[in-house]
């Protein structure tokens, strides 16, 4: 089998040519241009990072894809799916106004964003799952699935959950809607936190189940009527629903791998990777810490498996940074992102995709 064709280029500049431009040649050498844009919805998959982190994409990469696309005849927009934890990007609203915060916006980006699973994280597509040990139906957003093709441009760093997060975790855990990360992250059902609950009935009128009830102005759920669907999470004002948060990282990986699975198969799709600003943890967290190793630069491929596995031996080839949180957790694995977070093995995910037909882990890496 013929390797996958994974193209890199490093962070230098040149008096004529900044990163921006280096960033357009690199996708451009690495085929973009092969794809049949035309008059095509283009969903740009992005992390728009959680406000008081700042290790997240520059809108201006964003921009770089996005005049590409339209360049080429397509219609492009920038895209993520709501969190399921309480925070910047829970809903539409707060989500849009975390990207504009950021720096993210029609004006910044050159095309418009739109909320992959809409306001409340409950517009969703349901994908059956071929093949799929874990995930039979995937749930979506509605608006990634409505596109005709599919980029993922991903900030590759650590990961406490999945030891990084790449191509497969922007595309798989990012493009889930609210029920589907709740699948992802969880083995059980959601439960109320009775601290919280105001008891203002939001999730009896929600759930299809009638598996919400409210006794003494707190909500309760019958587990028994409960499909795990996520919906009430979603409606919550409160925060006060909550997943399990119970699964194991090594079915989350696979999970993951099997929810890439659902937005990619059949369509067109491409892959970029910065491996820039590694912080040790997701561009979920409020804050970052300083990056485990220094700037490494820009990946692309048209496979995410290999792409991921590419930056994550170029980011294990590096040295230690100084003062990071993997100098002091190094205990010579030769792998970097388990010694920082010793309970993930990103290895089983990777396994798992090629099991599931994405790519292969065999590439050949080609410097511009």
């Amino acid at each position: 089998m013929e390797k996958s064709k994974v193209y890199f280029t490093n962070m230098h500049t040149t008096m004529n040519e900044n990163l921006p431009q280096k960033l357009s040649r690199l996708v451009k050498t690495a085929g973009i241009q092969g794809i049949d844009f035309d008059k095509k919805f283009v969903a740009i998959k992005i992390h728009f990072g959680e406000p008081g982190n700042l290790a997240y994409l520059r809108p201006n990469y964003a921009k770089t894809i996005a005049d590409i696309v339209k360049d080429l005849g397509g219609k492009p927009f920038l895209t993520d799916c709501n969190t399921l934890y309480v925070g910047g990007r829970k809903n539409a609203l707060d989500h849009l106004e975390s990207a504009y915060v950021n720096g993210y916006s029609p004006f910044s980006t050159g095309c418009h964003i739109l909320i992959g699973d809409g306001l409340k994280g409950t517009d969703e597509a349901l994908v059956p799952v071929e093949g799929g040990e874990y995930v039979k139906e995937a749930k979506i957003g509605q608006a990634v699935m409505d596109a005709d093709i599919i980029i993922s441009l991903n900030h590759f760093k650590g990961h406490e959950l999945t030891g990084f997060g790449g191509a497969i975790k922007n595309i798989g855990m990012g493009c889930g809607s609210r029920a589907g990360k709740m699948e992802m992250h969880s083995s059980g059902k959601p439960q109320v936190s009775q601290e919280q609950c105001v008891g203002c009935g939001m999730c009896t009128k929600i759930c299809a189940h009638s598996a919400i009830t409210i006794t003494d102005r707190k909500a309760s759920i019958n587990h028994d009527k409960c499909v795990g669907c996520g919906r009430c999470i979603g409606v919550c004002p409160t925060g006060a629903i909550v997943p399990a948060w119970d699964e194991s990282n090594d079915i989350l990986n696979k999970k993951m791998a099997e929810y890439t699975w659902a937005v990619l198969h059949e369509r067109p799709h491409f892959h970029i990777s910065l491996v820039i600003d590694v912080s040790p943890f997701c561009d979920c967290h409020a804050e970052n810490d300083i990056p485990i190793v220094p700037n490494v630069g820009m990946f692309a491929s048209f496979d995410p498996i290999a792409l991921d596995v590419a930056c994550a031996d170029a980011v294990n080839g590096q040295p230690v940074m100084a003062g990071s949180l993997l100098e002091k957790s190094l205990k010579n694995h030769k792998d970097h992102f388990t010694d920082v977070n010793p309970t993930t093995d990103w290895k089983v995910g990777i396994d798992h995709a090629v099991k599931m037909g994405l790519g292969s882990k065999d590439y050949e890496l080609i410097t511009i």
